[in-house]
């Protein structure tokens, strides 16, 4: 096997999925390496998958593949409601999710929330890629605080929160934003025909109990609950979504529905279209049968914790 420079020099960065297992990264260059009040930042290129944005170890998007994921999280829910006008973005340092709301010329104003200005700023400086100016759009209003805090005291109501927040893993800020109690706030928050959606965690064999968790506890706050699942391979697994609706079943819009809405965007997408949506929605028959066994819901006095 030949390699573009098989070196001694060469750096690698090990992504650890848990303590028994890890994917390790050549490293072709380091853009940044530093901690934030928050978490451990380090922006990095691989050789695989180019730049990459890495949180407390763990790979959050990479710039071969970020597009997977974000057009993933943002548009099965956006195309499920009819206009969507004001949105609302828990997370999404890195722009990305922003960039595909932006798409929509129904949306009139977007507010992002997040707790980590530096990991921000250092998204903008580092990762124009992905954000694309997006931060810099009229119609985005940027609040650095605490996302519960912040829905907790908002006086407005949003046609879709979209939640692209960091996994609840042990001393992170966000492990209280998977819980009922925080759902709860997410429902009052949302119009009378609002939806969310959430990104839910690892759905691949044997890590998707969590993901279920996540499904179970909307279902406890929701009427209409829908799980999804995408491969992501910069994360080298399934990766869980849920969205959760007052109104409006992502698996009840048609193919004619999903290509007109999406004729009407800005710009090209890279992955999702009226065909992947479908797919997206059938899950495998390991969760499906999971789904008859696992119950447990995640509050704020048993919250949800992705193993580390």
């Amino acid at each position: 096997m030949t390699t573009e420079n098989p070196t001694l020099e060469w750096k690698w960065f090990i992504e650890w999925a848990s303590y028994y297992e890890g994917h390790m990264h050549g490293i072709k260059r380091i853009f940044y390496v530093g901690k934030t009040k928050y978490q451990h930042v380090e922006i990095i290129e691989t050789y695989v998958y180019g730049k990459c944005l890495v949180l407390d170890g763990k790979i959050q998007s990479s710039q071969a593949d970020e597009w997977i994921y974000h057009e993933s999280l943002v548009h099965p829910v956006m195309i499920t409601h009819p206009k969507p006008k004001k949105v609302a973005v828990l997370g999404g340092g890195e722009g990305a999710t922003l960039r595909e709301v932006l798409r929509y010329p129904s949306v009139e104003r977007v507010v992002m929330v997040d707790i980590d200005e530096e990991v921000i700023k250092l998204c903008k400086k580092y990762l124009p890629e992905w954000h694309q100016g997006s931060f810099d759009d009229p119609r985005v209003e940027l609040v650095i605080e605490d996302a519960r805090r912040y829905l907790q005291k908002a006086n407005e109501s949003f046609d879709v929160i979209i939640i692209d927040l960091t996994d609840p893993v042990p001393g992170s800020p966000s492990v209280l934003l998977y819980t009922k109690e925080f759902y709860q706030i997410v429902r009052e928050r949302l119009t009378n025909d609002g939806l969310m959606v959430t990104q839910a965690t690892n759905a691949s064999i044997p890590k998707f109990k969590n993901y279920l968790i996540i499904y179970n506890t909307l279902k406890h706050v929701f009427p209409i609950v829908r799980p999804y699942y995408v491969y992501v391979p910069s994360f080298i697994s399934a990766w869980g979504f849920v969205i959760a609706s007052k109104k409006y079943d992502p698996i009840a819009i048609t193919e004619n529905q999903i290509r007109e809405k999406l004729s009407k965007l800005r710009g090209n997408l890279k992955f999702y279209d009226e065909q992947v949506h479908r797919k997206l929605f059938i899950l495998p028959k390991y969760i499906k049968e999971a789904m008859k066994r696992i119950k447990d819901i995640a509050t704020d006095e048993k919250p949800v914790y992705l193993p580390v």
